[in-house]
């Protein structure tokens, strides 16, 4: 066992290393969208997800049903650009798979086609388990996702915690053992109850990746621009903020501003002077 990520020489990492990091080095994993912070993370990360939270985080949706696929796939294809070791998976957003196995193959395989991503990220248990049977078993890594999620937030009600009752926890362990048996080569768990995610993880023969979940999970996801303290619209309890980058660009672009309307910048040093003509 090593506490460094998994990076293996200068490969990048693929979905067989997350797979093979099952109850041993915990999967570091957090989001991406550009390719400038992908690089900044890159060295540090083992996983970089492109999540449709990027609807909410960086246009300002209220959820993540407006997102597109087409958004999906610039973002991703950005994400690969940026990073060079971290294995990257791009969500597929909700309308794109649900339809139909031949439509989920269809719209994933632009995806991996247009992002050169390793793999995607499907929501859903049971109901989803033969489209990720018929996603596997012609070439496309999936990464499953049960528990919490954000896509069916109206047939849920909101984003309450999943699992309190025993018959709903048995639901999202079997939602977990039927998305395994399908071939998923990892599954997130989200919003869920502590115990019911550790059990989970126990039960299954491919990682978890908690979120809100439990820290017996086999790696833990968090959105980078919560746990860098630059997305204040709400903060879940499970987010621990690893900074405040939003205060400080705050005062860097207060101070600029102090300093245009003081005609302080541009300075000399900022400006090119103009030559003399022989």
């Amino acid at each position: 066992m090593t506490t460094k990520t998994a990076k293996i020489g200068s490969r990048r990492l693929s979905v067989r290393d997350m797979a093979a990091q099952k109850n041993t080095t915990p999967i570091v994993c957090v989001t991406a969208y550009t390719a400038p912070m992908a690089g900044f993370m890159d060295d540090a990360v083992d996983l970089l997800l492109v999540g449709d939270s990027l609807g909410m985080v960086l246009y300002g949706m209220d959820s993540t049903l407006p997102v597109t696929l087409d958004m999906m796939i610039q973002h991703g294809a950005a994400v690969v650009r940026g990073s060079k070791h971290a294995c990257v998976i791009v969500d597929m957003p909700f309308g794109s798979y649900q339809a139909s196995p031949a439509e989920a193959f269809k719209s994933c395989a632009r995806v991996l086609a247009e992002t050169g991503c390793a793999g995607v990220k499907l929501e859903g248990g049971q109901e989803m388990s033969e489209t990720i049977r018929f996603l596997t078993t012609r070439g496309i890594p999936v990464m499953g996702h049960v528990g919490l999620t954000p896509q069916s937030v109206n047939q849920f009600g909101g984003y309450g915690t999943r699992g309190k009752s025993k018959a709903e926890a048995r639901m999202i362990i079997d939602d977990a053992e039927a998305v395994a048996d399908a071939g998923a080569f990892a599954i997130v768990i989200e919003g869920t109850v502590e115990p019911l995610a550790r059990a989970i993880t126990a039960k299954i023969p491919v990682p978890t990746i908690g979120i809100g979940a439990s820290p017996a999970c086999d790696g833990q996801v968090l959105v980078t621009e919560d746990l860098l303290g630059l997305f204040s619209t709400f903060t879940p309890k499970f987010v621990k903020r690893y900074a405040e980058l939003g205060k400080a660009v705050n005062r860097a672009v207060a101070t600029y501003a102090a300093d245009v309307r003081a005609r302080r910048f541009p300075a000399p040093e900022h400006c090119v002077a103009a030559k003399p003509k022989p």
